[in-house]
């Protein structure tokens, strides 16, 4: 399967498909988010990496994004880039479009930095992507549970939510 997929950058006429494709299978995905996605690419803030299958017929597979100066705090601080938003279509999982995927991000990534990180939910739902981040590498960045970007202290009661997580770095070079 890998050697019918593409892996490129975000573009205007990529939307569309996106946005059917994630209502298709019951997702939020709206236009509106991957315009701010292009928009930040354009500006440098943002790289968008679409997978796309290169035979007839559907061709989004999945995408994911890097955020240069990420919103989480000790990755911004150590300048270390954080690959975020991450999704394949979920027929098309388990076939090598993630690992592609990652694969160019961290191809990417070692271009500016030596590191590279990423956050995963806490939730079951997150658990193929829990175990492959490990797969690839990837350990925990030491700071615990985080709700927010935040930390989550003992005693306090949360709301298991996407914001809860866990962030992981690597070392790629």
């Amino acid at each position: 399967m890998t050697d019918q997929l593409e892996i490129r950058r975000l573009q205007a006429e990529d939307i569309g498909e996106m946005v059917a494709e994630f209502q298709r299978v019951g997702s939020s995905k709206t236009a509106p988010l991957f315009d701010r996605y292009l928009r930040e690419q354009q500006a440098g803030k943002r790289e968008v990496l679409v997978a796309r299958l290169t035979g007839p017929g559907r061709n989004f597979a999945g995408y994911l994004t890097i955020i240069w100066s990420p919103g989480y705090g000790p990755f911004r601080d150590a300048g270390i880039p954080e690959i975020n938003d991450f999704n394949v279509l979920p027929e098309l999982r388990r076939q090598g479009v993630g690992s592609r995927l990652m694969d160019e991000a961290e191809r990417i990534i070692s271009e500016r930095s030596v590191h590279s990180g990423i956050g995963v939910g806490m939730g079951a739902d997150y658990g193929p992507a829990q175990r492959m981040y490990v797969l690839r590498g990837y350990v925990p960045d030491g700071r615990g549970l985080m709700d927010h970007e935040r930390p989550v202290t003992y005693g306090e009661s949360i709301t298991v939510s996407h914001d809860l997580a866990i962030y992981f770095t690597r070392k790629l070079r």
